[in-house]
């Protein structure tokens, strides 16, 4: 089973209204060697709680909850006036449903950096959460192409990265058109000849460029900008 080796489990606090819902995450979750769930709450405000006294390395967030809901408590979790003093952002992973495009929308320009339907595999679950807690993004390929194309039609950039762009190189900004097009570091290597060691830092650069903490939301800023357009059009 995948991190076997490693000593210290990865943290995660669980974030949904349903009692149930979040025994059964917690019991698949607590399955894998690498993954322990550390805590649980009902609602945003819990969970900012469970953040402040834990230091999670990752939270898995419901979008739609009574009280504070996902993206209320998303934004405050990413936000700079939070953050200041910490050595680290958690990364947050939103669970959602089909019907939910808005709400996950409206989480990742909050600062989210990915997505997971809530019928995945549990296989997909434990691999977002360590995807995110190494630095990475998670985009469910089921709704990506709407939800981007929903980006791409409706430009509201991020505010962080809306007088960013200007700043990367022509180098970079191919790399981030292929990021958004769901290649991976080695696909981007192949596909510009470059080595994986270059790719990987001219992603370091991108995100340090723009501002972002992750390649999940390097991805919507890019969509956002009209760099990348949905069915492969750059």
């Amino acid at each position: 089973m995948a991190g076997d080796n490693v000593e210290t489990p990865l943290r995660v606090v669980l974030v949904d209204d349903e009692a149930l819902i979040r025994a059964g995450l917690a019991l698949l979750l607590d399955s894998e060697n690498d993954i322990r769930v550390v805590g649980e709450a009902g609602d945003g405000q819990g969970a900012i709680d469970l953040v402040n006294e834990l230091e999670p390395d990752v939270v898995v967030m419901d979008v739609r909850m009574p009280g504070m809901d996902g993206v209320t408590a998303t934004r405050f979790l990413t936000s700079q006036e939070f953050n200041a003093s910490r050595a680290r952002r958690v990364p947050i992973l939103i669970l959602t449903t089909f019907n939910e495009d808005g709400a996950v929308r409206n989480a990742l320009r909050a600062g989210a950096s990915g997505y997971l339907l809530k019928n995945s595999a549990p296989r997909t679950l434990a691999a977002a959460i360590r995807a995110l807690a190494d630095g990475a993004g998670w985009l469910d390929p089921n709704v990506t192409r709407q939800l981007l194309a929903d980006f791409s039609n409706t430009p509201e950039p991020l505010a962080q990265t809306a007088d960013s762009f200007h700043e990367l190189t022509n180098r970079e900004r191919e790399v981030l058109a292929a990021v958004a097009h769901g290649m991976n570091n080695a696909q981007i290597a192949e596909n510009l000849f470059l080595s994986e060691a270059t790719v990987k830092t001219h992603v370091h650069r991108i995100l340090m460029k723009l501002g972002v903490s992750d390649r999940a939301q390097a991805v919507v800023a890019a969509y956002s900008r009209g760099l990348v357009k949905p069915h492969g059009r750059t």
